[in-house]
């Protein structure tokens, strides 16, 4: 089975009380251990795979909250290391009646900003290795320089790329900044997967299957494009696609949702000794059908990481769809 690194942000979403309010008018809050990477590598270990979470959290509650979670769910974090010089990131997200988000986030800087590269010198990454990354930590920092350290090291052992945008414009100061170190980073993946909400604006243009299009910049081959309960599709490089038409459920909370999504489908590039296009060329429509199963039904319960379903509890969604 293949290793699964993720590199970037860990921290504690403040999920709301209620829903159907603005984040000014909510009272109450619920702490939930979150950030994208951390809850792909959740994903990927509760499914049964071997992931390793690259950051850096705080010595402080919030961080202890998010070590002993993580490792209750099997990830490795043994390339965690930990920091008196920031406080670990926290967003507080509100939540409309579908369940969808807005957050405000608390890092100036966080600790994952000061993640060093020297804490991944010890990683010895193969070719059947796969590294997911997202934008949320490509602002200017030191765990941006270690973004490009990991992802030389990976490439350079022919392992596989994964990127996933995953934008959140509050955490920049200009648009055009954060547009931009998408573009520059998105060039050294070998799939990318991007939301309808973000196409347009990583590739400023207007039509859906001119943007897909450029987005196969140097070594991208494969593009998951997901659109929220209408499903997803895998558009590659060479011709063809294939798509799933999503599940639909009852909806609580969409945190985290697209990472469960795409940490189950890097768990099923992890169940054959074939490359990971190979493997989506092959058998894409039974991906996207798991993957899009974790999905929905992390949507049906609170949070990122504690909604995850088990392989047990997924199989036996899957069965009754």
């Amino acid at each position: 089975m293949r290793r699964l690194f993720t590199i970037g942000e860990a921290l504690i979403d403040f999920i709301p009380a209620e829903k159907g309010k603005k984040l000014k008018d909510i009272n109450a809050f619920e702490p939930q251990v979150g950030g994208a990477p951390a809850n792909v590598a959740a994903t990927y270990a509760i499914l049964g795979g071997e992931s390793h979470l690259l950051t850096q959290l705080g010595t402080d509650a919030f961080g202890d909250r998010i070590l002993e979670l993580l490792e209750s769910k099997g990830v490795h974090t043994n390339y965690i290391t930990r920091t008196r010089r920031a406080n670990t990131g926290l967003a507080f997200v509100s939540l409309d009646d579908t369940g969808n988000r807005d957050f405000s986030f608390y890092r100036n800087p966080s600790a994952d900003l000061l993640y060093d590269a020297s804490a991944t010198s010890g990683i010895e990454f193969g070719k059947n290795d796969l590294l997911h990354f997202c934008s949320v930590d490509l602002v200017e920092s030191a765990m941006k320089e270690t973004h490009r350290t990991v992802i030389g090291k990976v490439r350079e052992a022919q392992g596989t790329v994964i990127f996933d945008p995953n934008i959140r414009l509050p955490l920049w100061d200009d648009e055009d900044e954060c547009r931009e170190a998408v573009l520059e980073f998105m060039r050294f993946a070998d799939i990318v997967k991007v939301s309808d909400e973000e196409l347009e604006f990583i590739t400023g243009i207007e039509n859906e299957s001119d943007a897909i299009s450029a987005l196969f910049t140097d070594y991208v081959k494969a593009v998951i494009y997901t659109k929220g309960p209408a499903g997803s599709q895998i558009i590659y490089r060479e011709g063809g696609y294939c798509e799933h038409p999503g599940y639909v459920v009852e909806t609580i909370d969409t945190t985290g949702a697209g990472d469960a999504f795409i940490g189950a489908m890097l768990y099923q590039l992890s169940l054959s000794t074939h490359s990971a296009i190979e493997i989506l060329r092959e058998n894409g429509p039974e991906v996207l059908r798991f993957a899009n199963g974790v999905g929905a039904l992390s949507t049906t319960k609170k949070g990122a990481i504690t909604s995850l379903p088990t392989h047990e509890a997924v199989a036996t969604f899957l069965k009754k769809g």
